[in-house]
């Protein structure tokens, strides 16, 4: 079966001259586009380049089929641009990991629609997992989720890379210090984010450090973790990205893991464009000062 980003990743070779540039323009890997052209010589039943060292050439074929490709592709756009005045925005449905702050996504939500009030934008809350079935099955047009974690399931685009830190209250004893020892909050009461996918991690950092404290509250509402932390019910360790009047956030020593955001898509997805979405343009646009 031919799809349109086979069109899309077969043109752009031709306009571009070669496999590498071709991906750049289309915003996708090299190894991607040459599946795609593959896939699109499968369904043709032919060769349509002929590859060498220096350059890409089509072949008797490929000529043939490019006149075609580009009435197709000149018609999609055709119809995309009378469809526009007329229909309303498509929706655009994103899924959003639970351990990103919700003040974040408001800010890209907020930010989109000034620049354009038509569009229509679905956020699915889910965890690593929910978000991955859900992206797989077209639930979701792309999602905000951790990447880099093994898997080649999904085309994937890092938005920001950061670490984890302590959330203390403001007037605790170790607020104002760059760096806790572990060893120092054996005294303290913490608060457990049951969906953190540090939990193991941090577990077993005070585990070897002999600390076992006593828990006042078991959540996976970040909100409501730093309003609590805030109010002194307890401390906890969250990704940099939290911020909240009242909570400070010093390093925990020798706690090093670090996680990597991003979106993640289907191939056919990511090809049908919706990457320039602008709710995505937005998070990028914020994503360098996320950076920890």
């Amino acid at each position: 079966m031919m799809d349109r980003y086979h069109l899309r990743y077969f043109l752009a070779v031709v306009d571009h001259g070669n496999f590498s540039r071709a991906a750049a323009h289309c915003n996708v890997a090299q190894p991607t586009l040459s599946v795609g052209i593959a896939k699109l010589e499968s369904a043709l039943g032919t060769k349509l380049f002929v590859r060498t060292n220096q350059r890409v050439e089509l072949t008797v074929a490929g000529a043939r089929f490019l006149n075609y490709a580009r009435r197709i592709e000149g018609e999609f756009n055709a119809a995309q641009r009378a469809m526009a005045q007329t229909a309303p925005a498509a929706l655009f449905r994103v899924g959003v990991l639970g351990s990103i702050p919700g003040a974040l996504i408001a800010r890209a939500v907020a930010a989109s629609l000034a620049v354009d009030p038509s569009l229509r934008i679905e956020i699915v809350d889910g965890s690593e997992r929910e978000l991955s079935a859900h992206v797989a099955r077209g639930r979701v047009d792309c999602a905000v989720t951790l990447i880099d974690r093994g898997s080649d399931r999904f085309e994937e685009e890092l938005l920001f890379e950061e670490g984890y830190a302590l959330a203390l209250w403001a007037d605790h004893p170790r607020a104002a210090e760059a760096v806790v020892q572990g060893e120092d909050l054996a005294a303290d009461t913490m608060i457990v984010r049951r969906h953190c996918e540090a939990l193991g991690e941090t577990s077993r950092h005070f585990t070897e450090r002999g600390v076992r404290p006593r828990f006042s509250y078991r959540s996976t509402n970040d909100e409501r973790v730093l309003a609590l932390v805030a109010a002194r019910l307890g401390i906890t360790i969250m990704p940099d990205c939290f911020e909240a009047p009242g909570v400070a956030r010093p390093r925990l020593s020798g706690f090093t893991l670090r996680r990597k955001i991003g979106v993640a898509y289907t191939l056919e997805s990511h090809a049908s464009g919706v990457s320039t979405h602008p709710f995505l343009q937005t998070l990028r646009e914020m994503a360098p000062a996320l950076n920890v």
